[in-house]
């Protein structure tokens, strides 16, 4: 399972459709958020992701991207919550976290790890790596790059039984990657009677950034890229000057990328109604791109 959830995907204030920025990733068995602004653990109740977070990874520390986990860290306390928490984020994730988390407060029930990250820097958690780039913004900003390990290759069964492995368990260690003993002594490896290794999946998320050099270079190939759309053609000096990018741009970082599919998200309120001119003019660059709305839920497929 690879499965994202969109839980706000406005700009800077919420409107009566779009809430702050927050993403929800569960892969596998762990459920990864990628900021958390004001709100987020609402949308979170509302769009069933479930509360079962292994870590969050922010990509700045602007007020709309952040401020939902102190009163979502609070909830997860009062539910008894034992097991620990890991926050990522680039400076001055440390400074400002513990400030806002344990200055005056009650204290949490649970362990919370504040990691502080430089660009290029790899969180490694179970199947895949979250790796950190730099991204263009007005303060010290990344992107978070999920990459999935390769998977073994494909199983072929008729090179196991040439070799004589039983059916029952032996069959599935070997697709799984992991050798097995036969009865007469022999060892069988999966070299033998599997194919290639095969990819993963890659998802990245720009956060907050100019179209830049850094993001092209990590959502090189990837399955999906979502990335800052704020503005419009026609608020194209704005977005130079805010230091965001316009849909157009994001799709030009998505051609230039070569990835399999584009979501826009971060969206000034301008466009919380009509999004129409963002696709069309984003589709002038790139063909395979949607605008993200909040509660829109998608499964990333495994590559062929």
């Amino acid at each position: 399972m690879l499965r994202l959830t969109f839980l706000g995907t406005s700009a800077a204030q919420p409107t009566i459709g779009r809430n702050l920025t927050g993403l929800a990733v569960r892969r596998e068995r762990e459920l990864f958020l990628f900021d958390c602004g004001e709100g987020t653990q609402r949308q979170m109740i509302r769009y069933a992701t479930g509360f079962d977070v292994a870590a969050i990874f922010f990509t700045h520390f602007h007020a709309d991207h952040y401020l939902g986990a102190i009163g979502f860290l609070r909830t997860l306390s009062m539910q008894g919550r034992a097991e620990p928490m890991d926050l990522y984020g680039p400076r001055p994730a440390r400074r400002l976290l513990e400030v806002m988390l344990f200055t005056g407060t009650e204290k949490l029930a649970f362990e919370v790890r504040i990691h502080e990250v430089l660009p290029g820097e790899t969180v490694r958690r179970d199947g895949c790596n979250l790796v950190s780039f730099a991204t263009e913004h007005k303060i010290a900003s990344c992107g978070w790059a999920l990459v999935e390990d390769e998977r073994p290759g494909r199983f072929h069964p008729e090179r196991a039984a040439a070799l004589g492995v039983p059916h029952g368990p032996a069959l599935g260690e070997l697709q799984r990657g992991r050798a097995v003993t036969l009865a007469d002594g022999r060892v069988v490896t999966p070299a033998e009677v599997l194919g290639p290794a095969r990819r993963g999946r890659t998802v990245v998320v720009s956060g907050d950034t100019r179209p830049c050099a850094a993001t092209v270079a990590a959502a090189r190939g990837a399955d999906l890229l979502v990335h800052d759309s704020t503005f419009g053609d026609a608020e194209a000096a704005r977005a130079a000057e805010t230091m965001h990018a316009t849909a157009r741009e994001a799709a030009r970082v998505a051609r230039q990328a070569g990835v399999g599919r584009l979501l826009l998200t971060h969206l000034s309120t301008r466009y919380d109604r009509d999004t129409a001119p963002l696709l069309e003019q984003a589709r002038g660059e790139f063909d395979r791109v949607e605008v993200a709305s909040d509660g829109l839920t998608l499964e990333v497929p495994l590559p062929d």
